[in-house]
């Protein structure tokens, strides 16, 4: 049976401190025209049009912006090599995220199947299916429709002569609101997605959910900070990361879990936004070679300072929660100026590959 773990206490981000606070934000309005004062208590009262002269030393007041609450939720289980008992579980794990208050729920990366890219063969490339009439995808999104919860969905897509690590984001009414292609693929001993996957061309791209705008990175994607300030640039409130990682079959003995979770952490606090990694757990034994990986599982949720404020063990199937005040997120990284004070104009190098800024490429 999975598991529920959910931080509600810690994992609700607000601007003021005091437990008595009413997790309400304000903010001061560019300009004051109304007729009508709203103080801290919700009480009302007239100001005489064109009687009230503001000053610094009577501000107008402050207007109240409400809470936008939302709960994030991570999956976590053990995949195998029968399609429709991941499926199964997958939705498993959806519906006791959803029955626990989930809003936004991540399901981990290629979650119909084992980790295939331990190997190169050609015999996978059958698990790739377009988007369009793809039966898990239908089912998520009716799923999706069903239980009122948004749904990022990691599938292997063929379209045409390419192939793509791709996820699917489905509204809270089962709206299909595009697609997402891995941008970054690594290849290495045990994580060989070059022979399997083309580069993403959709770009890096932020979903505007019922629950939030979100932005969705895919495994090695969550390695690279320009991914995860690209996507909050672009609007994103929560960043997103479905993950398959593990141990180094040229290497047991190392372990990259702090590695991949510190890098994780330094997205959500340099962006100030709320950050969801979904990993999977099990031994998955490659097929036609004599290797395997441990996936450490670890799934985690992180709040706008960075800080992990829910995490599952290495081996656990378990479904994890936490919740979060968008408003008062906003609030906190408008107040840290990390925006404010970018220097896009300094940040040429960031367009090479080799540091060289100004350096026209050599003509073909």
């Amino acid at each position: 049976s999975l598991n529920i773990n959910s931080n509600y206490r810690s994992g609700v981000v607000t601007t003021n401190s005091s437990p008595h606070s009413h997790r309400v934000s304000y903010v001061r309005p560019r300009s004051y025209k109304g007729q009508v004062r709203t103080t801290m208590s919700g009480q009302q009262g007239a100001s005489g049009s064109g009687s009230t002269a503001y000053n610094a030393k009577n501000p107008p007041p402050l207007v109240p912006t409400a809470p936008q609450m939302v709960t994030l939720a991570a999956t976590q289980f053990a995949c195998g090599w029968d399609l429709k008992a991941n499926v199964a579980k997958a939705e498993e794990t959806v519906r006791k995220a959803a029955k626990a208050g989930a809003n936004i729920i991540l399901l981990q990366e290629l979650f119909e199947s084992c980790y295939f890219c331990q190997e190169q063969h050609e015999d996978y490339f059958a698990l790739a299916r377009p988007m369009e009439g793809h039966p898990t995808l239908r089912r998520m999104a009716e799923l999706a429709k069903e239980l009122g919860v948004v749904l990022p969905v990691s599938f292997f897509e063929l379209a045409g002569p390419a192939r793509f690590n791709s996820v699917v984001v489905f509204d809270a009414d089962g709206t299909n609101l595009g697609l997402y292609r891995k941008t970054h693929i690594p290849d290495g001993p045990g994580y060989q997605e070059k022979f399997y996957f083309n580069p993403g061309d959709t770009g890096f791209k932020v979903f505007q959910t019922g629950f939030g705008n979100i932005g969705v990175g895919i495994c090695w994607d969550q390695w690279f900070p320009e991914a995860a300030r690209a996507m909050v640039l672009k609007g994103a409130e929560i960043l997103l990361y479905p993950t398959a990682i593990g141990s180094e079959p040229q290497d047991p003995s190392l372990n990259s879990f702090p590695h991949w979770q510190r890098t994780m952490q330094g997205h959500a606090a340099a962006n100030l936004v709320p950050l969801v990694a979904s990993n999977r757990i099990g031994t998955e034994e490659a097929r036609h070679l004599d290797s395997s990986i441990t996936f450490y599982g670890g799934s985690f949720i992180a709040d706008p300072t960075g800080e992990v404020v829910v995490q599952a063990s290495d081996s656990e199937e378990v479904v994890i929660l936490a919740r979060f005040d968008l408003t008062a997120a906003r609030v906190q990284r408008h107040s840290w100026g990390i925006f404010r004070d970018r220097r896009p104009d300094c940040y040429g190098a960031l367009m090479t590959l080799d540091g060289k800024t100004g350096q026209r490429r050599p003509e073909l």
